[in-house]
């Protein structure tokens, strides 16, 4: 009875020294189960997301990509359910010419079509239908030829293809369609190496002194939002570059490393995460410490059907954008998906 009594006072003490990390983990779960439903809930009928009506293949991509990181896949788990009507709205969105998405409604199109190259690549390296398997690998690879056509000749892209564009390009939407095709490589998806060699050329032509990634071929000085894709990109293809690479991480550390509310805040984080995860160890720690407090702490949570959901409305386009990202980054360290794994 004595060493039971002294047994369990050691054990208060010892989660007595360590309440707040404790109590910061429990937090971290329960948003994160409560923003997973909410999002599960604004699934529309023919299984798309849109965010304030618009952009229903980037936002349908980015829900699913989501709900891949609870661990659900198209036959298992909570959201198998959501993610097979998100892999079936998306197959019927694939274009003759090899597009995924409308152009009708997606006015940016490219986004849409490279957040689709990737999360549709995920779903290929767990998908276990055959059927499902070859309808997969044949949409790939036909959007893996469109984005190749869909390059600049600088290397980029822009918000449309690059004949409809007249061949403007810039950052954010280059790093969209290479993390997309580094995707699609790992799933056994055949990616020219030219086109990867083209547009790892065009983000280093970008790279400004001080490491900062500037908006497009053409100029606009550097970007934190762009820079921190950029690195993610680069990482993804498995660049290292011992001077291009330093210099980008210091220029991100200055002006994201402090968690400052900048412009494009959910999105810069949603690639800085990646970096700093890939960095690991007390970087990785700091890092997701902070960035885990803050996103728990602006939360917000309504009721639904009687159960406490939880969603962020921040941002530029709305909740299920917004909502989508901060999921993937508070899920970053279940490293479910092959993209995100160190």
């Amino acid at each position: 009875m004595v060493r039971r009594r002294f047994a369990l006072i050691g054990a208060v003490l010892f989660c007595l020294q360590f309440p707040v990390a404790f109590s910061a983990e429990r937090d971290v779960d329960r948003v994160v189960d409560q923003g997973l439903q909410w999002l599960a809930s604004k699934q529309q009928r023919l299984g798309h997301w849109t965010s304030q009506g618009r952009y229903p293949a980037a936002m349908t991509s980015l829900a699913g990509l989501a709900l891949l990181c609870e661990g659900s896949t198209t036959t298992q788990g909570p959201y198998a359910g959501n993610l097979r009507r998100a892999v079936d709205y998306l197959t019927s969105q694939s274009r003759p010419n090899g597009l995924i998405g409308d152009p009708l409604r997606d006015d940016r199109y490219t986004y849409g079509h490279g957040f689709a190259l990737l999360f549709l690549s995920q779903v290929l390296g767990e998908e276990e239908d055959l059927q499902r398997r070859e309808e997969l690998v044949r949409l790939l690879t036909k959007a893996v030829r469109f984005t190749g056509q869909a390059q600049t000749d600088a290397g980029g892209w822009g918000y449309l293809s690059a004949k409809e564009g007249n061949g403007f390009d810039e950052g954010s939407t280059t790093i969209t369609q290479v993390q997309g095709l580094r995707s699609c490589r790992n799933a056994g998806i055949p990616v020219p190496k030219e086109v990867i060699d083209k547009a790892i050329a065009y983000i280093k032509k970008c790279t400004l002194r001080d490491g900062g990634v500037q908006y497009s071929s053409k100029g606009g000085g550097g970007r934190p939002a762009i820079t921190a894709a950029a690195v993610a990109c680069l990482f993804n293809a498995g660049e290292y570059d011992d001077d291009l690479v330093p210099r980008m991480l210091k220029y991100c550390q200055g002006r994201l490393g402090s968690g400052n509310n900048l412009g494009h805040w959910h999105y810069a984080h949603f690639y800085y995460s990646q970096v700093q995860y890939r960095e690991g160890g007390e970087t990785w720690d700091a890092y997701r410490d902070r960035t885990y407090a803050k996103l728990v702490r602006e939360a917000k949570f309504h009721d639904l059907a009687g159960n406490q959901v939880a969603m962020w409305d921040g941002g530029y386009i709305g909740g299920v954008y917004t909502t989508s990202l901060n999921l993937i980054i508070l899920q970053m360290d279940k490293a479910v998906l092959p993209i995100y794994q160190r």
